[in-house]
């Protein structure tokens, strides 16, 4: 049973519990690692979910194919060469040939577990997709039945540590009424979604990154956040990026001429100059009957929009534009050091979008079915990883400070004002000409702009503490771009989705990761590529060596 102390506040009435697993964050990963902390023996696991654990976040409002490959060496093979290819080359075979089996199995639980998978002409399971709303559904019922408790509508807004440097738990609001609540765990599991800097992505509204500035205040460092530039096609009325649906899409400018090259894959670049210009739409008119029919089955929330005014997207144009997702569709994230995926700091681990998906995606975009994938294995890995180091600990009566250093202290000088800081942060990330065309003559002044800010926000607060989430978020949404422009003036190379405009080619001499952190004083340094992860077949082989040489 969890231990539960209620104490009289201004306002409400706060909330103190001791755990042993705390997870931060309800979507899938964090539901998995709840899951797992129970079955490896932590008896007291709570959960902290910022909006409700069930429909909130990125995979609760929409629908997610999975990497789901059956366990057929050559098929596996092929599909592991393809990722490490598009990737850079920075992938790690021994990693994903893990999260396809841990994938496998956790597709295979959740049927067990009574979800409806459709069936094909055949009568057999298709276990390559799955819906939203359905999935985190049954996810909250099982995490309920195992006894985790779960703190709906309670975002953290700080990490406590103990003396010895490890995480001790953490503290946060309740939303709805705004009490507070402290947990004290033995150890803590990080899975708060990545950032996408509030870009109006369909379920990116709570991912602003809160984990990795949290994180990084107990000193955990980050990897591959040069690689957290990606931008989805979307309605420029709406909020839906199914960018893989535009694959049978023709691009035309507002005179209705076709734009050449513009495309989903291989033509994005296309439309973001285009849309610097002129507005850009979109017409689904390259689908056959069959394929239509089956987008519409796999992704209704598609089309509601469309609906609703009475648009045929298959026949009818329409304008679009690139939403940035960030680190939601990108790989950067939380450095992991083991196969548990803890971080670099002792009991805190990191699972989803919080940690880096280098490991299975180089850097290449994790969205879509490795996300979905990473979010099953990471979570169980981490919970499995969090209740052991918990199960070491005697006692949770450690000392325990609060960690946070930006724009919750109280104490600062000036206040902060959360939506003009947002607003200074997007207007540094959002912009094609910074973001998406690299250059470190754009870069190196935007990071400056940045750097200034944050000297702002350290020594801040709050005007109210009604905006304190507001200014935490802001705060994280701050830091993560500066690790991202750190990392991305670190890599002096085209890879993956990176791209300097003043450094086009692939560098061999720079076939490694890319590690950040730091608060004040932001770094980004590189880390060598563990060779012993690369590929084993003959011809990967040789082209790895190639480039390595």
């Amino acid at each position: 049973m969890n231990q539960v102390k209620r104490t009289k506040s201004s306002s409400s009435t706060d909330t103190e519990l001791e755990a042993d697993v705390l997870v931060i964050g309800g979507g899938p990963a964090g539901t998995w690692a709840a899951l797992e902390a129970v079955r490896n023996g932590a008896t007291n696991v709570v959960l902290a979910e910022k909006g409700y654990c069930g429909s909130s976040g990125a995979t609760a409002a929409a629908g997610t194919t999975v990497w789901y490959i059956s366990p057929d060496e050559g098929k596996r093979e092929t599909a592991m060469d393809s990722r490490y290819d598009m990737g850079g080359r920075l992938a790690d075979y021994r990693w994903m040939e893990r999260v396809l089996d841990r994938t496998w199995h956790g597709m295979n639980e959740l049927a067990d577990h009574g979800y409806p998978f459709p069936l094909d002409a055949t009568g057999r399971s298709q276990r390559v997709s799955l819906q939203g709303p359905e999935y985190m559904r049954l996810m909250r019922k099982r995490v309920v039945q195992a006894g985790v408790k779960i703190l709906d509508q309670s975002p953290a807004l700080e990490l406590l540590q103990a003396d010895d440097g490890s995480v001790a738990g953490a503290r946060g609001v309740h939303r709805q009424n705004g009490s507070q609540w402290r947990v004290r765990s033995k150890a803590v599991v990080i899975a708060t979604g990545g950032c996408a800097f509030l870009s109006r992505a369909l379920g990116c509204n709570v991912l602003t990154g809160d984990g990795l500035l949290m994180s990084a205040e107990v000193g955990a460092e980050m990897s591959g956040m040069e690689f957290s530039n990606a931008y989805a096609i979307a309605p420029e009325s709406g909020s839906v990026t199914k960018t893989m649906f535009y694959n049978w899409a023709s691009f035309t400018d507002e005179a209705g001429e076709v734009i050449p090259g513009a495309a989903s894959k291989g033509g994005r670049s296309v439309i973001a100059r285009e849309l610097n210009r002129q507005k850009v739409y979109a017409r689904l008119d390259k689908a056959d009957e069959a394929t239509r029919l089956a987008m519409r089955a796999s992704q209704p929330n598609f089309f509601l929009p469309f609906d609703r005014q009475g648009i045929d997207p298959f026949t009818q144009r329409f304008s679009v534009t690139l939403r940035l997702e960030g680190t939601v569709r990108g790989t950067g994230g939380l450095r992991i050091t083991s196969e548990d995926c803890a971080t670099s700091v002792s009991g805190l681990y990191a699972a989803g979008d919080a940690a880096t998906r280098e490991p299975i995606c180089g850097g290449f975009t994790g969205g879509g079915s490795h996300n979905a994938a990473w979010a099953i294995s990471s979570g169980s890995w981490a919970g499995q990883g969090a209740a052991r180091f918990a199960l070491q600990r005697d006692t949770n009566q450690r000392s325990a400070r609060g960690a946070g250093v930006a724009a919750i202290s109280g104490a600062g000088r000036q206040t902060i004002n959360p939506a003009a800081l947002t607003r200074a942060v997007q207007d540094e990330v959002f912009p094609f000409d910074r973001n998406y065309f690299r250059h470190a003559d754009v870069l190196a002044p935007s990071l400056g702009r940045l750097d200034d800010a944050w000297l702002g926000v350290r020594e801040s607060a709050p005007a109210a503490v009604e905006q304190m989430l507001a200014a935490r978020e802001a705060a994280a949404m701050l830091a993560t771009a500066r690790w991202m422009y750190a990392s991305a003036l670190a890599r002096k190379e085209s890879r993956g989705m990176h791209k300097r405009y003043d450094h086009l080619q692939l560098d061999p001499t720079q076939h490694h990761h890319i590690v950040s952190g730091g608060l004040d004083q932001v770094w980004a340094r590189p880390l060598a590529y563990d060779t012993q992860g690369g590929p084993r077949s003959a011809q990967a082989r040789a082209e790895q060596e190639g480039i390595a040489a």
